[in-house]
């Protein structure tokens, strides 16, 4: 990869990994098999952002709404994320990639709530790559337990209403220590967020494409951050604003 893109690579990367239902079916198989298959496109995920410098990989495993699903569904999805938090765990470690699970772990059984806290315990000092499974997760839900935390603090006199501020709300949301969301990723065709992190989305670019996740490799990683790097982030600038070069490096 060229300096160039290396100097305008994105610091924080999300991606909703959908499709693996539709690829299992064009397979003849159940929609089961594709999440299966899907786990070989978060290694390659992984193994991209760490070689490629990214210091966030955010990955929507699990959304709030998902438990509407069929029974047998949802309880593979579970033993896929208890299996992979047992198999991957001490590979991450030995890479350097901090974990971290994102999300209401109120419904998720005792078990797998210790293997999570296991794992983010063991790697909690690592530095290459913080990698975030969003687990029973939605965006509303962030904003609402952002909201709850900073009204108990207002009610125990801890701060005053008027103290809070974007940065103060953005400081209890659940991704509060990491860069700002830079590239948001959707797999599969859809061309929507579909709750996830509505907040931290603000200023994200999106990119969406049609390949299904378990067909998402590093090459298809590499095509959404050179759509990135060809796009101008403004920040509410304009145009000019931003090619303009700064005064001290005028000639």
């Amino acid at each position: 990869m060229t300096q160039l893109m290396m100097d305008t690579m994105p610091k924080h990367v999300a991606i909703i990994m959908d499709g693996n239902g539709r690829w299992a079916k064009q397979q003849g198989k159940r929609r089961t098999f594709g999440h299966k298959a899907g786990v070989e496109s978060v290694r390659a995920a992984v193994r991209f952002a760490r070689q490629n410098k990214i210091q966030a990989l955010t990955l929507f495993a699990f959304s709030s709404e998902n438990w509407r699903r069929p029974e047998e569904e949802v309880s593979v999805l579970m033993e896929l994320f208890t299996f992979v938090l047992k198999s991957e765990v001490k590979k991450l470690h030995k890479n350097g990639v901090r974990l971290q699970v994102v999300g209401d772990l109120s419904r998720f059984d005792d078990k797998l709530v210790r293997l999570i806290e296991q794992a983010q315990l063991q790697t909690a000092q690592n530095n290459e790559l913080v990698l975030n499974i969003a687990a029973n997760y939605g965006g509303r839900w962030d904003i609402v337990h952002a909201a709850q935390q900073l009204a108990q603090k207002v009610a125990s006199g801890e701060l005053s209403a008027e103290s809070i501020d974007e940065s103060l709300f953005d400081q209890h949301t659940s991704l509060s220590q990491l860069p700002d969301l830079d590239l948001l990723i959707r797999t599969g065709g859809e061309q929507r967020i579909s709750n996830f992190l509505l907040w931290q989305a603000a200023y994200a670019e999106f990119y969406f494409t049609d390949v299904l996740w378990p067909e998402f490799n590093e090459q298809e990683f590499q095509r959404a951050v050179l759509a990135f790097a060809s796009r101008q982030r403004r920040f509410g600038q304009t145009g000019d604003q931003i090619e303009q070069p700064q005064s001290g490096n005028a000639c």
